[in-house]
This record gives structure tokens, sequence and C-alpha cells, in this order.
């Protein structure tokens, strides 16, 4: 059996940690909540820090914090669809824009529903994923806020989304720009440029962030404390908040070539010999997990154990000679890349545990 577990304290840590960070910057947040895939328990350990506001990519994970923290904003963090359009207005107080008809829709449900609803305009800075492009921002502006029923509150960019374009101060310098030329041009007050994310965050501690940035949404710096322009862990945070533990279901020596006419594997993958193996043999274990809950390439084993690959339901890792002895029933741990643990919430195969 394969249990990922959520560890309160790390997570209680990493959070009080960011919002120290964040609040001696004067900068508002957000928790990005799609990692969890709407898992129950994780969500109440996410509102129990006593967040305000929480970000979400599908609608039924925004209707579920709704229902368990009403007062918690909401918000949606794609373009919307428009069969999803009543429910956003519904459990989103808030959504990222990019497209003029969408929002029109929007508005004419806000007006139905007798809500006003906020809206995020997102600017395409690069990186290729959604976005206004720059120079349409005062036309695309100037028909947005005539609508009833909507309040643009923000300009927001993604970065290293997609094609792995990384913030600059440039970059977010210009950002900062686009609202000052909209609230010079329309006499609008736009409270947020929503400039953070996680990879963001090294620029605060490198004093390259700009001072116009000023709301965050952070998901993958809280659950990995990751530093994504190193690689490297943020001094001060856990990167161990999430784990996955297996049960070894097999364990036996064996050759360390395998034995036969070799072809593509279900995955699609060709196996390359090494001849230097032939004649060697190792202990391998198999464990209770594999392709369909995980892609193994984002797990981190312990104990400086190698993954040797993965069939839809077993994962086979190499355990040399076994010097710890491990046998049939031990459970080995994994920490997780940001995919893989996303992956694995997304599993209905997988338990998962708050300790």
């Amino acid at each position: 059996m394969a249990v990922l577990k959520l560890y309160r304290d790390r997570l209680q840590h990493n959070y009080r940690h960011l919002d120290k960070v964040f609040k001696e910057h004067n900068i508002d947040w957000g928790i990005v909540s799609k990692l969890l895939c709407g898992e129950e328990k994780f969500l109440k350990e996410l509102l129990a820090l006593g967040v305000k506001e929480i970000h979400d990519s599908r609608v039924t994970n925004l209707k579920a914090i709704k229902k368990v923290a009403p007062d918690v904003q909401t918000v949606y963090i794609k373009p919307a669809p428009k069969k999803s359009i009543p429910e956003i207005i519904e459990f989103a107080d808030v959504s990222f824009q990019t497209e003029f008809e969408i929002i029109k829709l929007l508005s004419a449900e806000a007006v139905r529903q007798k809500k006003l609803h906020k809206i995020i305009i997102m600017i395409e800075m690069g990186d290729l994923r959604e976005g206004v492009m720059g120079e349409e921002l005062v036309d695309f502006y100037e028909k947005v806020f005539e609508l009833p029923g909507i309040a643009v509150i923000g300009l927001g960019a993604n970065f290293n989304c997609l094609h792995g374009v990384m913030p600059t101060r440039d970059k977010l310098i210009q950002l900062s720009l686009y609202k000052q030329i909209i609230e010079t041009k329309f006499d609008k007050k736009i409270p947020w440029v929503s400039g953070g994310t996680s990879v963001t965050i090294p620029l605060l501690f490198t004093h390259q962030l700009p001072k116009g940035i000023n709301h965050f949404r952070i998901g993958e710096a809280l659950f990995f404390g990751l530093n994504l322009f190193t690689g490297e862990t943020f001094e001060g945070m856990h990167d161990d908040v999430l784990e996955l533990s297996a049960e070894i279901i097999e364990l036996t020596e064996k050759p360390m070539i395998p034995d036969g006419i070799l072809a593509e594997n279900p995955s699609g993958d060709n196996y390359e010999i090494d001849e230097r193996l032939y004649g060697k043999t190792s202990h391998r274990a198999i464990l209770d997990v594999g392709l369909l809950d995980v892609n193994p390439k984002f797990l981190i084993p312990k104990d400086n154990l190698s993954v040797v690959g993965a069939s839809s339901d077993m994962l086979v890792i190499e355990l040399g000679t076994n010097d710890k002895n491990y046998k049939v029933g031990d459970v080995l741990q994994f920490s997780l890349r940001y995919m893989g643990a996303l992956s694995i919430l997304n599993s209905r195969y997988i338990n998962k545990e708050v300790v």
C-alpha cells in the first residue's frame, strides 16, 4: 500500500516563514491550492493556517473551499470556459481573465446573480501561455471597465509556466508600468500588480523586486520550500511537507541486464544495454505504486536508492547489495517534485494522511 503524508508542523512552519517575509515587504498573498486536487483533509489544513485567500484552477475545489470557509476569498486562476461561467460567479470571488468575450459573459452572469465579480487581467510577458498582449491592454481595459458587475482589481503575469521564461526586474517593472498607464489614462485605481509566484520569491531576497509588485500567488514554495532559480531549498524552510511511502512487494537478487530480444516497452521506451553490467547482479525491490500514480522522474528516493523504472502499477528500485537488509513488507520513503505530488494527489489509489 502507498501513502502520501502531509506533515502539519512542516506546513505550518513554511506558512509562517512566508507570511513573515511578505509582511516585511508589504505584499499581499494567497495560496495556490491546485496541487491538492481538492483533497478535503489537506484543504482543511490550509484553512487552519488562517489563510484569507486561496487560488485554484478547478471550480469544484473552490466550491469545496467555500463550503468549509465562506469568508475566504477564492480566486479562479485560468481563463474561464463558457460552460463554467455560472459556477465561477457563484464560487469564485475573483478570476484571472484574458478574453473580452468571456468577460462579457461573466458580466451578464454577475448581474443575473446580483454580484460584483472581481477580475485580474493577465498580461503576456514572454512565456507565451495566457495573457493579453501589452500593446492591446489599453483598448482591452477600456472595453472591460464599462461592463456592469465587473471590477478590475489587478493586472498580473505568469512566468516559468510553459517555456521556462524567468521573471526579471525589467519584466516586472514593465508589468508595474502597465498599471500606471491604465490608472493615469482612465483615472481608475487598480489595487494589485500580481507578478509574484513561487518563481519570483528569490527576487525579494536579492532586492530586485520592483516596489510596484504587491501581490503573490504561492503554491510550490509553500509545499516544497524550493528556490526555482537555484533548485535548492530556501534557508529556514522545509522541503518535505509532503512525503510518499510505498511498500516493498517483491525483493530479489536479479541480473542487471535483461535477457532476451528487446523491443519498445508499453511506455514507449527502448532499453539500452550497458555491456559493463553483464554477469553482475543486484537486489531489486518492486513497490506498490506505478505510472498510473506518478512519473518516477518526479520521485526522489531517500537512503540514496535509485529508480530503475516503472510499469502501470509497479515501481522498481535498485538496492545494490541491500546493505540495509530491506525485506518484503518494508516501506520506502520518497520526497517529491511538484508534478509528482500533483499526480499522486490526483490518484484515487494512493491513501492520503495528515500527520
